[in-house]
């Protein structure tokens, strides 16, 4: 279950410091939670901006903070520690998503309801004594074209932490390993194929829950990439949309290798067919992911009534 820390529920409703600390080590204690269930607690850095009490960003309230351990704390989460859903975003800012007839889209609650409209168990931390006291949280996700009807989502809020550790236990447990997450893969992406021994590489490389989540993060977004093509071999508005977000810009999260890379390791970007026994797949279009430096590539371009192919998972092939 992916979590987000509702930015919407922080709205200076707190009269002074002290209300507003107690609020804050609520959150800070559900985060907690999360992460012994091995979850994480999404937040925007936007959120450090937001004014808990009239006139007084939060920055400056948390640097009220009595304790050092606690303004520590939370500052290092809000700025440097995340995970940052704003990183991985997948609802666009020309999406209409709208909750209790406010549109609220750019924020933590719409960021939720398209994960969730999208088939991502995803829910919602709101902040004590705000008016987003209550559960679930409906949204609509409005649609401008014909042909297409609006869809609503609704998403789990928790604002207690004894409530959410009950609903986290309930629920399966993430993957702790990368042999977990290999045996996982193939049955959640229907629309990609894997190499038998594509997660191999992964071995000898300590276990760390963020490059797993990230690795689940990229394959599901080629998984949704190919669905949105689809047997026509025309890809969809909304596969458009996948490819302008994740494919092209200076902070993608899938390119291309430049061509000096695609000459000097093309015996190491070549893999084995995972379908052909003598066939083989030229393959320098990657994923990417910063923590620990890891790469997942796979088949590229999209070809019709072809699964993408996953081939590697693990180290950067192409470090010199």
């Amino acid at each position: 279950m992916d979590l987000v820390a509702n930015d919407l529920s922080v709205d200076g409703q707190f009269q002074d410091t002290a209300t507003f600390r107690a609020a804050f080590m609520r959150v800070m204690a559900m985060r907690k939670v999360a992460r012994s269930h091995g979850r994480e607690l999404f937040c925007h850095r936007n959120l450090l901006n937001c004014n808990p009490i009239p006139g007084l960003p939060m920055n400056q309230a948390i640097s009220s903070f009595p304790l050092k351990d606690q303004r520590r704390a939370a500052l290092i989460w809000l700025t440097k520690a995340g995970p940052f859903w704003d990183d991985i975003r997948q609802h666009a800012v020309d999406d209409y998503l709208e909750c209790r007839a406010e549109i609220v889209t750019d924020t933590a609650v719409g960021e939720a309801a398209f994960r969730t409209l999208r088939g991502v168990d995803c829910g919602l931390v709101s902040f004590p004594q705000s008016d987003w006291e209550f559960t679930p949280v409906e949204v609509t996700l409005r649609h401008g074209m014909e042909g297409l009807d609006d869809r609503t989502a609704a998403i789990e809020n928790w604002w207690n932490d004894d409530a959410l550790k009950t609903a986290l236990r309930d629920r399966a447990p993430p993957i702790q390993s990368w042999r977990e997450l290999g045996e996982a893969c193939p049955d959640r992406f229907e629309g990609l194929a894997f190499a038998a021994d594509c997660f191999e590489p992964l071995n000898g490389i300590p276990f760390a829950k963020s490059s797993a989540n990230r690795f689940l993060e990229l394959l599901r977004i080629l998984d949704e990439l190919v669905h949105e093509q689809g047997r026509t071999g025309v890809r969809t508005e909304e596969g458009h949309r996948i490819y302008q977000a994740y494919f092209t810009g200076d902070r993608a999260l899938f390119s291309d290798s430049s061509e000096s890379e695609k000459r000097n390791f093309r015996k190491e970007l070549t893999f084995a067919h995972p379908e052909e026994t003598e066939g083989s797949l030229f393959c320098p279009w990657h994923g990417k992911i910063s923590h620990q430096t890891l790469r997942l590539h796979f088949s590229w371009p999209l070809e019709t009534g072809t699964p993408v192919y996953i081939v590697y998972a693990g180290p950067k092939i192409t470090k010199r």
